[in-house]
């Protein structure tokens, strides 16, 4: 699966409301695509991922200038289809894990982390330690996401047994280990594949 676009849902004001716009993939530069993804269809249709490059670190830029990171992810996805093979027309709905973008062992700019690091930033403590904010950067988290994930298969050789088509994702971004507010991602590009 290769993205050819990334949507990130901005905040609405008062005279806007909020919406989905288009954003520029500034990391990877190259390397955005989920490869290598397979796994097993069901007699009944169901899809179940069972291996691959299931993931991918993707940043986008908004129009607004914020930086938004996010893990593209096929991870367990399970899709369920309106047919029990892959022919033109097959369209597979599913959930997916998307894992968070950072480990537990990365440092931020304060040296916090979940496993390694310190547990505050030593400079806040005068602020006291009942503000909520401090309180979700501070303390770190491991958070996982799910994510939804449409396939639609355009095209099957049936000489070759391969396939393309479109997908759309729609996911959370990153939170930081719980220290922002998850923003709703959309991805969308084309899809290919091989029948094993």
């Amino acid at each position: 699966m290769q993205p050819t676009e990334v949507l990130v849902k901005v905040e609405g004001t008062k005279r806007k409301q909020a919406a989905f716009v288009p954003s520029k993939i500034i990391s990877p530069s190259n390397n955005t695509t989920i490869e290598q993804v397979y796994g097993d269809i069901s007699s009944s249709g169901t899809f179940t991922q069972q291996g691959g490059i299931d993931f991918q670190l993707i940043t986008v830029l908004t129009p607004g200038g914020e930086e938004v990171p996010f893990v593209f992810s096929a991870k367990e996805l399970v899709a369920d289809s309106n047919s029990s093979s892959i022919s033109v027309g097959t369209e597979f709905k599913g959930e997916a894990r998307t894992p968070s973008y950072r480990t537990s062992n990365f440092l931020d700019p304060k040296s916090r982390a979940l496993t390694t690091g310190v547990d505050y930033a030593q400079g806040l403590v005068a602020l006291g330690g009942d503000d909520e904010e401090l309180t979700a950067e501070n303390t770190k988290r491991y958070i996982d996401g799910k994510g939804q994930l449409t396939l639609s298969i355009d095209s099957v050789d049936s000489d070759t047994d391969e396939f393309s088509g479109t997908f759309v994702a729609f996911q959370p971004s990153d939170t930081d280990m719980g220290g922002k507010q998850a923003r709703d991602v959309q991805i969308s590009g084309v899809l290919y594949g091989r029948k094993g």
